[in-house]
Parts: structure tokens; C-alpha cells; sequence
């Protein structure tokens, strides 16, 4: 068994910070030559005050690495889907780029050329951002971030271990058997067993620790017929960035700008259409630094030079006399912690790539989609202005599938990873970086090593043999990719003999068993009552057993729902306040049993487009929703239902 060692426990082992209710034994031991001891204490106060060397252990199924968008959705996906999992953050916080740290917008598929220009995503993401909409009105970052928390912590199956930094890993042979992490809050060492792994820190370490292959830096063109990509490779990547908001104070306030602030040059600068000042509120993302030799490695250096060239922008923007706008304008918050775009990305049986992604191309283990623009920020950011700040390089037309190849190590056999280390191209990257769009492949991985598990198998098993398990799951589970209807033959309301409403004013009942949870471009998959107090009904020929119903209800899956820095933002963009008003609120599930019609389940102040309803079994000719009232619709609008022993 090879341990890799990466930092040495002990106080300069300390990288993050955290909470955590405590387990196992705390064992103290004598302080060793060349240790330091924090204060100077009296002889007789020595044997009280000894510092501590604090190991424990914990052994969970499904092991997370990285609480951002991808690894939250990974836990709760792994959770849910029966793993004992645990969820390990380095930060105090949840969110990792959207978090209240670094304050990136949670954008997914949007600017998409076709009617649609949204295409937004569903399951898990989509639970999050409405319960963020009904819990956070105010659009607080900080009241954001406790959102994740609530959502977090109240998962069965699920622990969280904040400000925990996993540092080093136990191998056996080609698998990882055990993580090791350091909590700086409770200065202790814990050692964390587990049987998949997932890696969805971004930068990847864990993942390093273990040996997996990876690559940095841009592909030349020849490799994967990239037009886009450099002649040549390089080892260039994207930036990070911090970003800021702003507050109109009602009166002048002047700006005096810190020692370390950097020198903008605003002439050069602004020649560029991407690099302008349109508004004073929040900002702004060309404001970054690359790197083409370790960007994780100059992390420190960039952070500080970051902050020094926002002040120099900010400076420009409060004393060149070019914005009097500016004048009553105060900073209310600049982020410390720079956001990164680009670093490790590991390697998969497949490598997702420009032409892939362009092409649209159909890939028949597509676990999750991706649409925003192929966006690559320029080499060195702010430190290049003869470059654009970014080249938006190709926008696309319909959405494009990622495959589970991409999604798991190709020589780690139990590791799987998600969000902007997954197995792409640089070029790819600029486009499946998209928070929402690495949340979809966290679920996707999430419910993957539950699988894996559940089957003693490798992910790479699971792909190649069970793939059609797994899609099935994610399409259950309200994720969706295209061209991959759901064909579960253990849903009994695929083999109903009837499907009718009381009124339909759009679409069909029929269509509700289709296989497809959403409207598609020209293609409709749902059906829209007239009015409410509305009724749907499944009949059989013979009775079955039935203890579940699941529907997928609308939430206007072409309108935006993300939080702005900018609290104007939400209302120009189209977005309507609070849970979208097409959601069924409230409703009643019935059976006839015996020809008696019997209620089995209620629902009340609904807050997901998918609802699972569970009770008793009973054996049922037929099933009927009573469908009640939206959250403001005139109308209910459903896409699905299915029905399970």
C-alpha cells in the first residue's frame, strides 16, 4: 500500500478552516525536538497547556472532495441514492465560486441561438436556486450561503466537513483505499476510508495525490482538429478573477486607493469591446490574471496582484474625472479570494473537445448537457490588452452532451470527478466550465458511484455495461440530456391503458409517458389543463401494486432564476420574484382500490418541479391526481408521471 505524501501534519499542515461535530479519540502526545511551542509558559503550566495531536477516523461509502456547485450535487445525488457519503469543503463555506467569497453567477445554458436561447437545467441544481428564490428574496450572498448549508445538512445519508482540506491519499494498487484531511478549526487529522471517490475541488488535489493523469494548458489545433485552438500547444490557461459590488451612498465619497494598487491602462485597455466600464453596480470578470507555468502554484502572488489591478481600475473609474456617474459610488464588497476558471484537468477513457461540442455530437453514454458559448478568456487577462478579454469564440444552436467517459479517471479505478477538472480540452473547458453545467455532471457522478457500489463494479464497468442504468436513474431523477428519452420498464404508467384529463388547453395526456420531462425545440412533451382544480387519471386493465407516484411539473424552464450582485439585474433579464408561478403548489394523490377511490398522498406548498410521492402499497386499478392550485399560474402544466411498486 503507498501512502503519498503531500504536507506534514501539524500547524504547518493548517490550510483550512471548519466545523464539524466531533468522533473518535483525541490522543495527546509529549512536544517533540524542534516543535514550537505557541506561548511561554511556566513550568507548572506545561503539563495543562501541551498542544494537541489530534487524529481520528471515519469510513462512509461515496467520499466528496470539493463543495461547490458539482460537489454538492455529487453528495446529494450519492446520498439520496442510498451511499453513506460525506462531503468534504475546504472553505467555511459552500458554493466554491458562487459562494459569498467569490460571488460568481450561477449561469448554465442561455444565449443558445433558437427560440429556446434558455435551456435551463434540472434536478438537483434547479432544487437549490428555487429554494434559494423563496428562502432569499433579498438576494444576500451570506443568506445564500446558509441556504446551501440548510440544504446540505438536512440530506439523510450525508455528513459535511467544512474547513477541511484533503491533503494526501492511501493507495492499494490502482485504487484510492483512504483520504487524508486537515481541519484547521479543530487542528485535527482525520483519515476518511471510503469505496468511490469524487473529486470536484476544481483544482484537483486529491485527485493529483492519487496518481491521476492529467493535463494543463492549451492543445495545438493537429490534436483534436480544434480551429480554435493555438497552432502549437502551450501550457496557457485561463484566469482567475475577483470581483466586486457597490452601494450609491446618496452623496459624494471620495476614493483613496491602497499602497499595493497597480497602474491601469485605461486607453489601452477599453479599445477592447469586453473591457468597458456599462455599469458601476457590480463587476467585474475581465479584470483576471493567467499563466502559462502553475497557476496553482502562483495562486498567492496572483491573488495579490489581482486585488492591486481592481483598485487600479476602480481608481481610474472614481479619480480620471471620466465617470462623474461614479461620484456618489462607495465599494460595499471586494472579493479576497480570486476565482479560478482553469487549472488541472484529469483524465478520462474520453477527452471532450471543440469539434464534439460544435457538432452536437450524440454520444451514447450522455449523462448531462452544456450550451453556453465557447468563451475563452485570453492568454494573461489584464496583463495581455492585446488581446480580447475574451474571444466568445462560437456560440451554439442547441445543446450538446457530455459523455460518462469524461467523468471518471482513466487509471484510478475509483475515482470519478465533476465540474472544471473533468476529462475536456482547454477549448471545451471555455464552455463546460459553466457552474450549472458541472452541477449536472456532479449529479451524474454522484448517483454513478452509488451504482458502482451497489454493483461492486468500477465506473468504468458501469459505463460500458450498465450505462442505460444509470441514464435511467438520472432521467428518474429529473436530469436530462437529449436524444435519450427514458424507456423504464419498472414504470407502471408507461403500461397504462388509459391516460385523460378533465381539460386540456395545451399539449396531451398522453404525452406525459413519452419519456421526455421537458418541451423540446418544435417538439412538445407536456399537458397544460384549462383552468384549475384540474384531474389526471392512469387506468389498467388488472390491478397492480403500486407505492410510489412521480410527476415533473413546469418551473418555465425558459426563464432564468440565478442571484445577482446587482439587485436590478433579476427584473432585466426577465426573472420573476420567488418560486415560479407555474408550479403546482398544492395536490392530492388517489387511487381506486376495490373500485373505492382512496387518497394516498397529499401535497402541500410544493417547491420542485419533481415531486416523489411514497405511501403504503396498495393494489390499485387506476391512480388520479387532484391537481389544486399553482404558485400563481391560471393553469397546470405537467411533463411526467410515473408509477412504481
Amino acid at each position: 500500500m503507498e501512502r503519498r505524501k503531500f504536507f506534514k501534519t501539524g500547524v504547518k499542515g493548517a490550510i483550512a478552516a471548519g466545523f464539524l461535530p466531533l468522533f473518535g479519540d483525541i490522543n495527546a502526545h509529549p512536544i517533540e525536538e524542534g516543535e514550537i511551542q505557541l506561548f511561554d509558559l511556566e513550568e507548572s503550566d506545561k503539563k495543562i497547556q501541551t498542544p494537541t495531536k489530534r487524529k481520528k477516523t471515519a469510513k462512509y461509502e461515496v467520499v466528496v472532495v470539493g463543495a461547490g456547485m458539482a460537489g454538492i450535487s455529487a453528495a446529494v445525488a450519492a446520498a439520496r441514492t442510498g451511499a453513506k457519503t460525506v462531503l468534504i469543503q475546504d472553505r467555511p463555506v459552500l458554493g466554491g465560486n458562487a459562494s459569498s467569497e467569490v460571488r460568481v453567477t450561477v449561469n448554465g445554458v442561455q444565449g443558445l441561438h433558437n427560440k429556446h436561447k434558455v435551456e435551463r437545467e434540472t434536478g438537483i441544481i434547479e432544487e437549490i436556486m428555487i429554494e434559494n428564490l423563496h428562502y432569499n428574496a433579498q438576494e444576500s450572498y451570506h443568506v445564500w450561503d446558509h441556504v446551501l448549508y440548510d440544504y446540505v445538512v438536512r440530506q439523510p445519508n450525508l455528513t459535511l466537513m467544512l474547513s477541511t482540506q484533503a491533503t494526501d491519499v492511501v493507495m492499494g494498487g490502482d485504487k484510492i483505499k483512504k483520504v487524508i484531511c486537515w481541519q484547521i478549526t479543530s487542528e485535527t487529522e482525520y483519515t476518511i476510508e471510503g469505496q468511490q471517490f469524487i473529486d470536484c475541488s476544481g483544482d484537483g488535489l486529491m485527485a493529483y495525490m492519487a496518481g491521476a493523469e492529467f493535463r494543463t494548458g492549451r492543445e495545438g489545433k493537429a490534436e483534436f482538429g480544434e480551429s480554435f485552438a493555438p497552432d502549437k500547444p502551450d501550457n496557457w490557461v485561463m484566469g482567475d478573477c475577483i470581483m466586486m459590488s457597490t452601494k450609491d451612498m446618496g452623496r459624494p465619497v471620495p476614493f483613496y486607493p491602497p499602497s499595493y494598487m497597480l497602474p491601469f491602462d485605461a486607453k489601452k485597455a477599453f479599445k477592447d469591446k469586453h473591457r468597458k466600464i456599462n455599469q458601476l453596480k457590480e463587476g467585474y470578470w475581465w479584470i483576471e490574471v493567467g499563466t502559462d507555468i502553475d497557476i496553482i502554484d502562483l495562486r498567492e502572488e496572483n491573488r495579490h496582484k489581482l486585488m492591486g489591478y481592481f483598485y487600479g481600475v476602480w481608481n481610474h473609474i472614481k479619480n480620471s474625472g471620466d465617470f462623474p456617474e461614479a461620484a456618489n459610488i462607495a465599494l460595499d464588497w471586494v472579493g479576497s479570494l480570486p476565482g479560478r476558471r482553469e487549472s488541472r484537468r484529469f483524465m478520462g477513457d474520453y477527452i471532450l473537445n471543440q469539434v464534439d461540442l460544435e457538432s452536437y455530437k450524440h454520444f451514447p453514454d450522455a449523462v448531462a448537457f452544456g450550451g453556453w458559448s465557447l468563451d475563452e478568456h485570453c492568454p494573461g487577462g489584464i496583463e495581455n490588452l492585446d488581446e480580447p478579454a475574451s474571444f466568445f469564440h462560437s456560440n451554439f444552436k442547441q445543446i450538446y452532451e457530455v459523455p460518462f467517459r469524461s467523468l471518471y479517471s482513466k487509471n484510478i479505478s475509483n475515482l470519478l470527478f465533476a465540474g472544471r477538472n473533468v476529462s475536456v480540452t482547454h477549448m471545451a473547458l471555455s464552455s463546460t466550465r459553466i457552474i450549472s453545467t458541472c452541477a449536472m455532471m456532479g449529479q451524474a457522478v454522484g448517483t454513478a458511484a452509488t451504482m458502482c457500489i451497489q454493483k461492486g463494479i468500477s465506473p468504468r464497468k458501469l459505463g460500458s455495461e450498465y450505462i442505460s442504468d444509470l441514464q435511467e436513474q438520472l432521467l428518474r431523477d429529473d436530469s436530462y440530456f437529449p436524444n435519450h428519452p427514458a424507456k423504464d420498464e419498472k414504470d407502471w404508467a408507461r403500461k397504462a391503458s388509459l391516460i385523460f384529463a378533465s381539460s386540456t388547453s395545451s399539449g396531451d395526456a398522453k404525452l406525459l409517458i413519452d419519456g421526455v420531462g421537458r418541451d423540446e425545440i418544435d417538439k412538445i412533451h407536456h399537458w397544460q389543463s384549462d383552468g384549475l382544480n384540474a384531474e389526471l387519471q392512469l387506468e389498467w386493465d388488472k390491478p397492480i401494486n403500486i407505492s410510489k407516484v412521480e410527476m415533473k411539473f413546469d418551473t418555465n424552464l425558459q426563464r432564468k432564476i440565478m442571484m445577482h450582485k446587482n439587485p436590478d439585474k433579476a427584473a432585466q433579464l426577465g426573472q420573476v420574484p420567488g418560486i415560479p408561478p407555474e408550479l403546482i403548489k398544492n395536490f392530492s394523490v388517489e387511487a381506486r382500490v376495490k373500485g373505492q377511490w382512496i387518497e394516498v398522498a397529499k401535497v402541500n406548498d410544493n417547491k420542485t418541479r419533481l415531486v416523489k410521492t411514497q405511501f403504503p402499497s396498495v393494489s390499485a386499478t387506476a391512480v388520479r391526481l387532484k391537481l389544486k392550485e399553482t404558485h400563481g399560474a391560471k393553469n397546470v402544466k405537467m411533463f411526467e408521471i410515473r408509477c412504481y411498486s
